[in-house]
């Protein structure tokens, strides 16, 4: 029996500490809803903020992963010592520069340095042996490696053909579209903007204010007029189309050609354009011919070859973007006939016209072209391949065989004997491509390519080249004299010869 002083139950407990324990609960949840904002909905504005010097100074503890050309390394890492302690260096840099870009510890990075920027700072998860656990494992893979596609001997040959001048060149393998070379000149060295200090900042400035725009890539990033070799394009649609049936019937083509619904009279730079076959035509690059062939075939015949050969793609990347090489889709008859000979609203890409170049050479077929053939970790071992690369018919493969006929035409006795290669066959087309007020700048130089070795199945090798300031004052000479042997030398390195 219980006494006054005993208790048969459990003692309440006093409101005051029930109302404590309430409050700590309380402060417990806010607190850990603080940290989960912090850590999660706000990590990366605190991760982006400049002040946060933590992500940039774990990002250069170690060295960056490397880019590869024919199997050896074009990039490298310096210690510095710094607290940004490893800083990008380049072998060849100016040669390189249009494909690598640069790694700047102050202004970023640009091209294959920042496409496959995960992959060379050791931060993509694929590096990690467990995947899975990236994000919780501690501090960065080593950097990977990326392989290019390109050939070492033709890359310098486009470089050294083009001797400091505006221009570029694009060169691919028809049947894979791996991209061969990549060059644009006047070029710059990427190691001037690795740094983070008074001189990386006087390299910028000074590289932004050249006139010459060292660091415009002009293989992919400039769009140029492509003038005669968009007669290549021209004529597959008129093949395509059935518009021309026989390489060598005459046409029905006036000399001058006066451009539908107006007074402006198309003239030749070449006699004997009047009525001239497609081949005639073709081989010594008559205007009027081509203008005319581009009316009669229509807008919309025009529009889809174009389409076909890649223009009007605003989604190619290599991995990085591609500018956008147009063909207007909406112009009078007028407009047509001189879009039709690459002038007008026509601009391509130098690795467009390679790319045109490619398909004729290849039957017709074209794969999108692509720089990097693999990515590997440190240590070698493959992490990705290049990815799948389908195929596209662009135009019927007898109208592909007879323009290879037309292009090696023109080379064999056309405009573009300079590009002729003793133990290959070689096709090509001359072009150039009027420019500024009333076109009185000094043309652009043009050609495009593809190069068999003889004996070989298949062609190796297509290419484009532009010269911005070329050195002929006017006609298909400038193409020819120009641009032509720089491709040449180009074909010349691919095919070993």
């Amino acid at each position: 029996m219980s006494g006054p002083g005993d208790y048969g139950g459990t003692r309440p407990m006093a409101p005051y500490i029930r109302h404590a324990l309430v409050f700590c609960g309380l402060l417990l949840l806010a607190l850990l809803a603080n940290a989960a904002r912090v850590q999660v909905v706000e990590a990366g504005a605190y991760g982006d903020n400049p002040a946060n010097r933590r992500s940039a100074i774990a990002r250069y503890q170690q060295p960056r992963g490397n880019i590869l050309v024919g199997g050896a390394p074009v990039t490298g890492s310096r210690d510095t010592g710094e607290q940004l302690r490893y800083e990008r260096t380049y072998l060849d840099g100016p040669l390189y520069a249009p494909v690598t870009g640069f790694a700047s510890q102050r202004f970023g990075s640009t091209f294959l340095e920042h496409a496959e920027d995960r992959l060379l700072s050791g931060t993509d998860p694929l590096l990690s042996q467990f995947p899975v656990w990236h994000d919780t494992a501690s501090g960065a893979a080593p950097g990977g490696n990326v392989v290019t596609t390109l050939n070492a001997r033709a890359q310098r040959a486009a470089y050294q053909g083009l001797r400091g001048r505006k221009g570029a060149v694009a060169a691919i393998e028809p049947a894979t579209g791996r991209v061969l070379a990549l060059v644009s000149t006047p070029s710059y060295d990427p190691a001037r903007l690795s740094g983070n200090g008074t001189g990386a900042t006087a390299a910028w400035e000074q590289l932004n204010a050249d006139p010459d725009k060292p660091m415009l890539n002009r293989a992919v990033r400039q769009t140029y007029p492509p003038g005669s070799t968009f007669k290549v394009v021209t004529a597959a649609a008129a093949l395509d189309a059935g518009v021309i049936t026989d390489l060598d019937a005459p046409t029905d083509s006036p000399d001058p050609y006066r451009l539908p619904g107006t007074t402006t009279r198309l003239t030749n730079e070449a006699d004997g354009c009047r009525d001239a076959s497609l081949r005639e035509a073709f081989a010594w690059s008559c205007n009027t011919v081509f203008a005319k062939l581009g009316v009669d075939v229509g807008l919309g015949d025009m529009a889809a070859t174009a389409g076909a050969f890649g223009f009007n793609d605003t989604e190619l990347r290599v991995p990085f973007a591609v500018a956008e090489s147009t063909f207007d889709t909406v112009v009078d008859k007028a407009q047509l006939g001189l879009s039709s000979i690459g002038q007008y609203n026509t601009r391509a890409t130098p690795l467009q016209m390679a790319m045109v170049s490619a398909a004729v050479a290849n039957g017709g077929q074209a794969r999108a072209p692509y720089l990097v053939e693999r990515t590997t970790r440190s240590s070698g071992e493959t992490v990705a391949g290049g990815g799948t690369h389908p195929l596209t018919q662009v135009v019927r493969a007898s109208t592909a065989s007879r323009l290879k006929e037309l292009m090696r035409d023109a080379v064999e006795r056309g405009t573009g004997g300079n590009a002729a290669i003793r133990g290959a066959t070689v096709g090509g087309k001359t072009g150039t491509a009027q420019h500024g007020v009333g076109n009185t700048g000094l043309p652009y130089a043009w050609f495009v390519s593809w190069a068999q070795a003889d004996g070989a199945p298949e062609p190796a090798v297509a290419v484009a080249v532009v010269v911005e300031d070329a050195s002929a004052d006017r006609g298909e000479i400038s193409g020819g004299g120009d641009a032509a042997p720089i491709a040449r030398d180009v074909m010349r390195a691919v095919l070993g010869s």
